[in-house]
């Protein structure tokens, strides 16, 4: 390994650095991901169970939910004094567009990765066969006498694009799974959004029958 970094020269450095970052934040999504996946369904069924009956009731557990992303979006509107639908729909919307955004925090470091990983792979090769064809000199070519020290130039210059390419393989790999959990997310959200404004809206038009 030491070796390796050795041949892929100084570029190597910041790459391994990068690959360093982009497996913390790949580490610290697979947490977050993990945590909510367990709760997220169960809360909101169970949320909307009680909402079905009482939704004084469903407050109170949305509000102890608060740490689960669903329970906050649910808890939004749900903590209002008696809205009007209308305001109550704005309170799911405005919610769900928080905690979307605030899944997304922990990705921008992976774009990073993928998009720096092969351009400072690629300057690790340029850089690598300036240095390698800088040696030679045409007489060299001709007779043939250096030959093999450039075929392992050209070799170890092509060690940091192989090494760029490999980061931003594996860190594009997690990043469309954590992009597909946050679609998922987002349908979860709508499905439960719509659940409870259906919810409130017969429960508004019982308060406006009595009144």
């Amino acid at each position: 390994m030491i070796d390796l970094i050795k041949a892929g020269g100084l570029v190597m450095y910041p790459l391994i650095a990068l690959s360093v970052f982009a497996l913390a934040g790949i580490m610290e999504r697979l947490i977050f991901w993990v945590g909510i996946l367990r709760l997220e369904q169960k809360t909101a069924e169970n949320i909307l169970t009680v909402a079905r009956q009482d939704l004084k009731l469903a407050a109170e557990i949305a509000e102890q939910s608060i740490k689960v992303p669903v329970g906050r979006f649910l808890n939004a509107p749900l903590c209002l004094e008696e809205p009007e639908p209308e305001l109550f729909r704005l309170a799911l919307e405005s919610s769900a567009d928080e905690e979307l955004a605030g899944m997304l925090k922990g990705e921008k470091l992976l774009e990073a990765a993928i998009t720096l990983a092969p351009l400072l792979g690629l300057l690790g090769t340029i850089t690598g066969l300036i240095i390698s064809f800088s040696s030679l000199k045409i007489g060299d070519v001709a007779a043939n006498t250096k030959s093999g020290s450039l075929t392992q130039g050209i070799g170890e210059a092509l060690i940091t694009t192989a090494t760029g390419l490999v980061i931003a393989i594996f860190t594009s790999a997690f990043h469309r799974l954590f992009l597909a959990l946050q679609d998922q997310q987002a349908q979860l959200f709508m499905k439960c959004g719509n659940q409870l404004e259906l919810i409130y809206r017969q429960h508004w038009q019982r308060i406006q029958a009595r009144s």
